[in-house]
């Protein structure tokens, strides 16, 4: 059971890194910010969606 719940949590994880992947191909910023975000989601999807979250494409810088 416990395979199964890791197995869950990983297939939310991925989708939502394919969202935020398909929200910051769609943003209004430059392409090169666009590549670089979705370069960094791609190689690093923990910390890259969390980065993402608060500094990504359209956001405010903290």
């Amino acid at each position: 059971m416990i395979e199964l719940g890791g197995g869950i949590l990983g297939l939310i994880w991925l989708l939502i890194v394919i969202w935020a992947i398909i929200r910051t191909s769609q943003s209004a910023t430059s392409t090169l910010s666009k590549v670089l975000w979705i370069l960094i989601l791609l190689f690093f999807p923990c910390v890259g969606l969390v980065l993402w979250i608060l500094l990504g494409p359209g956001r405010q810088a903290l």
